[in-house]
């Protein structure tokens, strides 16, 4: 994509609090209509750069454009962009109508119209009748909707989301994560999620920059983030992934040739190698639902090893099992489906455990 059908464009941004450096040269672009997420731990610089978005925080150098213009020197009021934030900042004296109207007030079309604007963003929101409704009586989940429709009547370009379902319960998260990928669809525009929760931002994204210490370690769709992350600190930060120590012992063509702790030689495909060219300190990683625990009667699988269970963790619909492979010095995790009529195996016995070269990713 060209940069001039960007939504948004970072061009080598910077931001300095004194002398931290919060934002190290950010480049990147962000597609219209795309869900986007910037997921990263606690001070790694996302919420900043979500700011610089808005306008809430200027840069040190570089440029920060949106829909084709650059932002400095532009207010954050005239910026077509709006942000709700992890507080949702809902007035409580005010009624939910009131609320969702507060951007209309200078507005100068008629009051018929700007009701009718209101009424549309809480059908939008699935808040139908809930506008004479005292915002202080609604439930967390309620606020959270009444937030988006107070951003979205405004018609906004692109909708800055700070971390909007952290107070919300396990069960209330996972729903609101739903109707928010439902409702980006329906509007159609550019939301920029803000979040330090791995699996929310796999779930609502087209695409995620994954930050640390202010700067972009990997940009990419959630399924080569989790299947091929590009280093081992993004891999390790991405759901959960076993590591194994490695050597590589040779390469021929586009197969590199590995020999790993408890899983002995075998080939991988140059695409599945990430980092520099040293064979000191590699290591294999792999995800917990990639390796299978052959029960008696399973068909073969095409490579298998011997391990012994160290830990089991019922969870109903999956159990997860700590293994120790034979001839390594670490357990590893293994996820596996309860269907009807397997067993869930004991801590100290000994099971086959099926693997596949190609589930694996080399990290050298």
């Amino acid at each position: 994509m060209s940069t001039k059908d960007a939504m948004i464009e970072f061009r080598d941004v910077h931001k300095y609090y004194g002398d931290y450096h919060a934002l190290r040269g950010i480049t990147g672009t962000i597609r219209p209509g795309e869900f986007f997420s910037l997921l990263g731990p606690s001070g790694c610089g996302k919420t900043t750069l979500l700011r610089t978005i808005a306008g809430f925080e200027g840069i040190s150098s570089g440029a920060v454009l949106v829909d084709g213009r650059d932002m400095a020197g532009v207010p954050a009021n005239k910026r077509p962009t709006n942000m709700v934030f992890q507080s949702y900042a809902i007035f409580p004296h005010l009624s939910v109508e009131q609320n969702v109207g507060f951007g209309l007030r200078k507005d100068p079309r008629p009051a018929a119209e700007k009701a009718k604007a209101v009424d549309e963003a809480l059908e939008m929101v699935g808040l139908k009748g809930y506008g004479k409704r005292a915002a202080h009586a609604l439930s967390g989940g309620q606020r959270q909707r009444v937030a988006l429709a107070r951003a979205l009547i405004l018609k906004p370009k692109v909708l800055l989301l700070d971390e909007p379902l952290s107070a919300l319960d396990k069960k209330m998260r996972e729903q609101m994560q739903m109707e928010l990928i439902k409702l980006q669809r329906q509007v159609g525009i550019t939301f920029i999620l803000v979040t330090h929760d791995q699996e929310e931002a796999l779930v609502m994204s087209d695409r995620i920059a994954v930050m640390f210490e202010g700067e972009i370690a990997q940009l990419a769709d959630p399924e080569t983030l989790y299947r091929r992350p590009n280093s081992r600190k993004v891999a390790d930060f991405i759901g959960t992934m076993n590591f194994l120590p490695a050597r590589v012992t040779g390469e021929a063509g586009d197969t590199v040739e590995v020999e790993a702790a408890g899983f002995g030689r075998f080939g991988v495909a140059a695409s599945q190698v990430m980092g520099g060219k040293t064979s000191e300190g590699a290591t294999v990683g792999f995800r917990p639902e990639t390796l299978t625990i052959l029960f008696d009667g399973s068909a073969p699988s095409d490579r298998e090893t011997m391990a012994t269970i160290e830990e089991v963790v019922y969870f109903g619909d999956m159990t997860y099992y700590d293994v120790r492979i034979d001839g390594t010095q670490t357990a590893v995790r293994i996820s596996m489906r309860n269907v009807f009529g397997r067993p869930v195996l004991d801590i100290g016995a000994r099971a086959r455990v099926g693997w596949s070269p190609g589930a694996l990713v080399l990290f050298r």
